[in-house]
Order: C-alpha cells, then structure tokens, then sequence
C-alpha cells in the first residue's frame, strides 16, 4: 500500500466508533478462547496510555518527536505494514470504512473520509481518539505539546538526551549512517532548550552547564506539566550507563568546551555522568524516567545496546532510590530481561510497541510472565504513531488498546486456569494493568 511510510508524522483523522469495539471486532481464534467475563470487564475499563506519540492539530506537528525517524528508510515488520489486516480492521471500526482492500479507488474515499473528520472535530479530534480506544488518560512522549493535547487527558513526556550531549557530536554520530542522522537533531534540540533559557553560548564548565542548562530545563519542563522524561538513548549508544566520577566528567567536559572532539570513551564518561544527574534531578522533581528498549527500529540499530539489564548498574545506585524508572516497550526481545528489573523497587515497564509489533499471543506470554511475579509493576501502553500519511496515530492506538487488552484477557484467563489467581484478583490485576498503575505512578489521583 502506498501512504505507509516510517514514523513519525501527522496523518489525517480517523471516524466513528466506539470502545465496544475493541472486543467486537476482533475474530482472532485467541480471542475466542479467553475468559469472556474476563474480556468484557477489560473492554470496559477506562485505559490510562503509559506511552504515545499522539500528535496535535497543528500543521505538520513539528513538535511531534526529537527524533523522527522519516530521513531512515528501512523494512518494518509484518503487523506494522500496510497490508497487514491490523489497518483495514482499525478502518472499518473508527470509521466504518465498508471495504476489505486498500484499493486506489477506495483509498481515496478513505482519505476523505479522514479529512472531512480531522475538519469536524478540529481541536477535539484528538480527545475523540481517546474515547474510541477506551483511553482516559493519553501520555505524549514529544518535544512540546500542542494544540488538542491537553490536560488532564493528555500529559506530557519530554526528551532529554539531547541533555546527555553537551559538546561535538561529529565522531559519536559518524559510528553508523543512522546516527549520523540522528545526532544533528539532538544538538539541534539541545540549542532550543538554551534559547528557551536565552543561552547562546556553551557553558564553560561542567557545573556552569548543569547550573544554568539541565536543572533549569528538566525544572521548566516539570513546570509545563512534564509527568516523566524521556530517553531514547539506545537509538545513540548501549545503555551501559556506569557510575562516572563527578571529577571525571568536568575534565571532559573544560577539554573539550571550546571545541574539539572527544573520543567515544570520554564522551560515554560524559554522557554517563549526566544520566545519573538528569535521572536524579527527575527524581527530585517528582518526574519518572522513561527509557526506550526494544529490538528497533533503523537499519544499524544495535538490539544487543538497548537490553534492559545494561541499566542494572543505574537501577542500583542509592543515589537513585527516588527516582522511579519505567522500561520503555518491555525490552522487546529482551522482555524476560525486563522482568527480572521489576525486582527493583523503582523500576516498571510497559507493553507499548508490542501492542503494535506483536500478535495478541505473543504478547501473552511476555505478559504472563510479568504478571505472575510483579503485577503491580506492569503498565498499558500503545507506542501510538503515525506510520504514515494514511496510518495515523489514531489508528495505531485503536489496534494497540484491540491487541493489548485481548493479550491481557488471554494472560489472565490462562493464570485462572491454572489456579494461580481467582476471578476477582483478575479483574483488580487488569484494573491495575490498564489504569491503576499508572495512575499511582504520576499520582493522577484517578477514580
């Protein structure tokens, strides 16, 4: 199908439907055997979105990613395609799109159909996307929020790597030609929140930049309504962020603060310092930290760098004991990895992405296996994005909340059989899965 292209940009609106739909119009033979009571009392419970890239109504939405992966061209796995049924079904359910195809002739039906929807609803289209999936409460991972994305339905998640890069990127982004496309934007995210704080030049010290760029950054965000930040780090290096001394970092930093590049074994000194500062700082703020870790995507992205258990070491640190982690897509191939993190106090993780990348029955088993140990630990999330001009988020979020709550029904049909939870525990583990979690963790004080 043409219209499908990588993350992440704007896509026209979806159309009518409802929550009931997300049981109705799933046919799957996995969803035919999971509890139907259990089904039904999931279909029902008003979601809070752990992870999202839900865009605004705003032109082009520039606002939408740190870093849009648009410029890097490569393969998306099958239930992310075009042709995959996943869209036809969010079509048919949001809008009532009457066709089985994506022929040219019914595509461009479609897309007036979009159209003439995104124009209707105008600002509130973005609410209405959470009514059709179920959702309460939405939160958008973005650079800044925008029109139709507003509170309390919508809450904020910022980008702060471009916080952990400070001096030149020219070496660390000449490691893979995607990386010498991703490290322009975050240098150039970097210059935006020093205009914000009206800097113009580099701080000649380390602890001139923390003073007067990172405290005041994470502390403006917060005041903007910012409930968690954000890193996509293993897009940039391996999560290996160790325990660098303060000493250390500020003879990095005064070398190179006039110019110069450092190599990658003081840089990653650097960076790592400054992630256990930013994570800190978050902590003390009342924000959690997010961090991205799954299989993908780019065509030199190194899966082995974004195993969760490289963040061991950071999840250990007393200094650390305040601020509350949430792993990002559950470590994708590394799921079980992630599961062993939730022994952590202060570590969570959530099912965003493998909503989208996973069948209902693969999910089940990573859920399975999270929930029989830390049930209190485990988060709804959609990663919802626009995959193109014609997969727009909306879309995306309809078939994550279709696929995670069937996953979830499945888990916990599976777990009653085997005589490891009642009825009832089901029903308060999926509340606390699909709402109450994440409404504890961002003390959303929900009902």
């Amino acid at each position: 199908m043409t219209g499908f292209t990588k993350p992440r940009r704007i896509a026209a609106a979806l159309v009518a439907g409802g929550c009931l739909v997300l049981v109705s119009a799933s046919t799957s033979l996995a969803q035919s055997v999971a509890d139907p009571e259990i089904t039904a009392f999931i279909a029902k419970i008003r979601a809070v979105d752990n992870h999202s890239h839900a865009n605004s109504v705003a032109p082009a939405d520039s606002d939408a990613d740190a870093l849009p992966l648009d410029g890097i061209p490569f393969e998306l796995p099958t239930p992310l395609r075009g042709d995959s049924p996943s869209w036809i079904a969010a079509y048919k359910a949001l809008y009532r799109y009457p066709y089985s195809d994506l022929s040219d002739v019914h595509l461009k039906q479609l897309r007036g159909s979009m159209q003439a929807v995104a124009k209707s609803r105008g600002e509130n289209f973005p609410a209405w996307v959470l009514d059709q999936t179920g959702t309460e409460v939405l939160l958008a991972n973005r650079v800044a929020m925008g029109p139709g994305l507003t509170s309390p339905r919508f809450r904020w998640v910022s980008y702060v790597d471009a916080l952990l890069l400070p001096l030149s990127t020219k070496l660390e982004g000449s490691v893979t030609p995607d990386r010498a496309k991703l490290f322009p934007l975050e240098e150039k995210l970097l210059r935006r929140y020093m205009a914000d704080l009206k800097i113009t030049e580099r701080p000649a010290t380390l602890d001139a930049y923390l003073k007067t760029v990172v405290t005041p950054t994470l502390e403006a965000q917060k005041k903007g309504g910012c409930v968690a930040v954000k890193f996509e780090a293993a897009y940039l290096r391996a999560l290996d962020f160790d325990d660098a001394e303060l000493a250390t970092a500020s003879g990095i930093y005064a070398k190179y603060a006039a110019g110069g590049e450092p190599s990658h074994a003081e840089y990653k000194a650097l960076q790592d310092f400054l992630f256990r500062y930013i994570a800190r700082e978050a902590g003390r703020l009342g924000m959690a930290v997010h961090i991205h870790s799954f299989d993908g995507f780019g065509n030199y992205y190194s899966a082995r760098g974004a195993d969760p258990l490289l963040l061991e070491p950071a999840f250990n640190d007393t200094a650390l004991a305040k601020t509350n982690f949430v792993i990002i897509h559950g470590g994708g191939t590394y799921s079980s990895h992630a599961g062993l993190m939730l022994w952590k106090p202060n570590v969570y993780t959530d099912m965003s992405m493998m909503t989208l990348a996973y069948t209902p029955a693969k999910l089940t088993e990573v859920l399975r296996g999270w929930l029989t140990q830390f049930p209190e630990k485990v988060l709804y999330g959609s990663d919802a994005v626009a995959f193109g001009p014609d997969a727009g988020w909306d879309a995306a979020a309809w078939i994550a909340a279709k696929n995670g709550r069937e996953a979830l029904a499945l888990a916990l049909t599976e777990m009653i059989r085997d005589g490891e939870v009642s009825r009832s525990r089901a029903k308060q583990i999926a509340t606390m899965v699909m709402r109450g979690n994440a409404s504890k963790l961002y003390n959303l004080a929900l009902k």
